[in-house]
């Protein structure tokens, strides 16, 4: 089985208090300390407990992103993924989710991958939307907020996180799994893996290996744009409610106001 793992390099979320560059709109990357995504760690590992778990397959990380994302990457094979994809060509520049899941799911369809892992969501950008645009492009299924994951014959079957517990949820392979949040403790690279990463392959693509057009993506092809920053209005103060005896009706009062009763 061929599985494929989707990373990014984000901008270290202990340590930058992300800021937007108010002529390109964009996030701001330079001068800035970057690290493989925290979330996609847990992806990363539950991708490889499930590649071990099934034997006889591949894991691939997989990443959209400028030369220097190749740190990520890195990371990446020496937590134990067998190989790395980097696709990185200038016209990416500004590309949004929409692109970014094209270009995901333009070299999936490439490596004819059975199965996909993806983080819920990145921590800069925070859209929740490449997972499920990546399974449209390629056609297939995806399965959400998984805690637990596990292949049957033809089947993908996870455990999806919902408020009240779990649902067990199962669809054909090929498919698209997100992960839940917190639900995999991360791998921490060893000496091992660290010193073995650099000899496993690590191949660069640019569109043009890909068959796309540069119109396609970048701001270019972006279908959402930001129009304008500015500063998040104030909040005005809260009332407070200090229990003199009358707590509780000034409490019922003002649920009452705002027909929350």
């Amino acid at each position: 089985m061929k599985i494929i793992v989707c990373i990014k390099q984000v901008p270290d979320p202990n340590t930058t208090v992300s800021k937007l560059d108010p002529n390109t709109k964009r996030l701001v990357r330079t001068g800035v300390s970057l690290i493989l995504d925290p979330g996609d760690e847990s992806t990363i590992s539950a991708a490889i407990k499930l590649r071990d778990t099934i034997g006889n397959s591949e894991l691939i990380a997989l990443s959209m992103g400028p030369a220097s994302a190749q740190e990520g990457m890195r990371r990446a094979l020496a937590m134990g993924c067998d190989r790395a994809i980097l696709v990185t060509d200038d016209a990416l520049a500004g590309s949004d989710a929409l692109a970014t899941a094209r270009v995901l799911s333009s070299v999936i369809q490439k490596e004819g991958a059975d199965l996909v892992f993806c983080s819920t969501e990145s921590t800069d950008g925070y859209t929740g939307m490449v997972p499920g645009g990546i399974a449209e492009f390629l056609g297939i299924p995806q399965l959400t907020f998984a805690r637990e994951i596990k292949v049957e014959g033809t089947k993908a079957v996870i455990k999806r996180v919902i408020p009240s517990g779990y649902q067990t949820v199962e669809c054909q392979l090929p498919a698209v799994v997100t992960i839940a949040s917190g639900s995999f403790e991360a791998i921490y690279p060893t000496m091992k893996g660290i010193m073995s990463a650099k000899r496993k392959p690590f191949s660069q693509l640019k569109l043009a290996d890909l068959g796309l057009d540069a119109a396609q993506v970048g701001e270019q092809g972006a279908r959402e744009k930001i129009l304008s920053i500015g500063q998040v209005e104030a909040r005005a103060a809260g009332q407070i409610i200090k229990d003199d005896g009358t707590a509780a009706q000034q409490i019922a009062d003002f649920l009452q106001r705002y027909q929350l009763l």
